[in-house]
């Protein structure tokens, strides 16, 4: 099983109406100990910080074409908690509800994200910060790039071969 390694983030650009966006960097040795990467990058508008973490995540585990063996790097805790904390566990045995504090949002997207993780081994590691994390900065700055865009919705898909 091919081990990767994606580095995600997403931006609200401190606004939920205004501008928002994610960069994932997806990392891979091949068999010949060649480093290959994907950029993915997509700004959209009238959205939360959390709907791009949870975006940002769906986006690097669809890109990928096999089952993989996957380390998920997000600055999100609520992310890397729903799934460390068990806290989705908790959420899908009570129909999308969380105790005393109501629904769960952004289940649409929880929904795409559980999809696109069952192929996959994926363990979520917490970055706080950018510290120490150069990908997860670069994350930041594509997600802050894509989100200056003039178009409601940019996708960008860059590699190495």
């Amino acid at each position: 099983m091919t081990k990767v390694q994606i580095y995600t983030d997403g931006s609200a650009r401190g606004n939920p109406d205004g501008p928002g966006g994610y960069g994932v960097v997806i990392q891979f040795m091949d068999n010949k100990g060649q480093l290959h990467e994907k950029i993915l990058s997509a700004g959209y508008r009238r959205t939360t910080n959390n709907r791009m973490e949870l975006m940002a995540a769906i986006a690097g585990l669809e890109a990928l074409n096999r089952p993989c063996e996957v380390e998920l790097y997000s600055d999100s805790k609520y992310l890397t908690d729903a799934f460390n904390q068990h806290w989705i566990d908790s959420w899908l045995a009570n129909n999308w509800k969380r105790g005393k504090s109501g629904a769960v949002k952004n289940v649409d997207l929880w929904e795409r994200l559980l999809k696109a993780k069952k192929p996959h081994k994926v363990t979520f590691i917490w970055v706080k910060g950018h510290a120490g994390h150069p990908q997860n900065e670069r994350c930041d700055q594509l997600a802050t790039s894509a989100a200056d865009g003039d178009k409601e919705e940019l996708l960008t898909d860059e590699g190495v071969d």
